[in-house]
């Protein structure tokens, strides 16, 4: 077990560390003997993964956090740096919603582009800023099909998405010369997550269940531990990641 402010840990932070690809992440870090600090709404819901990656030896903080306030993610941040070398910080909050444009309302826009955008500046910022100084790290954002291409009743949820794509894209071209690699990911495909069965079973039944290809949230976690294993002369600032019988 690392101790606090041990020049020697290495830290991956995560702001968005939820039950499936935050968890995953955060499993898959610990192994190799990262100390985890992870953010979410609510640290209470983190203590299951706690308990688990303490029991196979890890380290995890769990901390409340709310990613649309500065002030939060400047502190998360910062608490997470004071444990050692911020090696990564991995942005993975969401707000995918569905709405016909006519029906959505300010709020709803509002609340999801403070989400899925203006949270991953934050979070960038914040993370920058602490690299910038120790010369090196990686920066990950975890972004969706929305990415790239909208679909009927996205509008907020594209939008978001789209404007935090250009958001890492200035980033990497920024700092990648800094020796901080900045990479988006892009998941195209649903991932296979409680939520997810539920909404495909009620709209279309458990056979349209078994024929739809969900990805993995242990397999995302592992191209997240790839690129930041990868060389510096040959780092991804994006790739898309999606089942092998996917359609796109």
């Amino acid at each position: 077990m690392t101790s606090e402010n041990n020049p020697e840990t290495k830290v991956c932070a995560i702001v968005g560390a939820g039950d499936y690809i935050g968890s995953a992440i955060a499993r898959r870090f610990a192994r190799e003997g990262y100390t985890i600090v992870a953010g979410r709404r609510g640290a209470e819901k983190l203590e299951p993964l706690r308990a688990e990656i303490e029991a196979a030896g890890g380290r995890l903080l769990a901390r409340s956090l709310d990613a649309r306030s500065e002030e939060a993610v400047d502190g998360f941040i910062d608490g997470a740096a004071a444990l050692g070398e911020l090696s990564v910080v991995i942005f993975n909050v969401g707000g995918n919603v569905n709405f016909p444009i006519a029906e959505t309302s300010e709020r709803v826009f509002r609340k999801v582009w403070q989400m899925a955008c203006y949270a991953g500046f934050l979070t960038g910022r914040a993370a920058a800023r602490k690299m910038l100084e120790q010369g090196s790290g990686s920066i990950f954002f975890t972004g969706a099909t929305a990415s790239m291409r909208s679909g009927s009743g996205y509008g907020a949820f594209a939008s978001a998405k789209f404007a935090l794509r250009g958001l890492v894209q200035a980033m990497a071209r920024e700092l990648g010369p800094e020796n901080i690699h900045v990479a988006h990911l892009v998941i195209d495909a649903a991932v296979d997550t409680k939520w997810v069965r539920e909404l495909i079973t009620e709209r279309a039944g458990e056979e349209a269940l078994a024929n739809t290809p969900l990805l993995d949230p242990t397999s995302i976690a592992e191209t997240y531990w790839m690129l930041h294993n990868q060389p510096k002369d040959c780092w991804t600032h994006e790739l898309d990641v999606r089942p092998h019988n996917e359609t796109f």
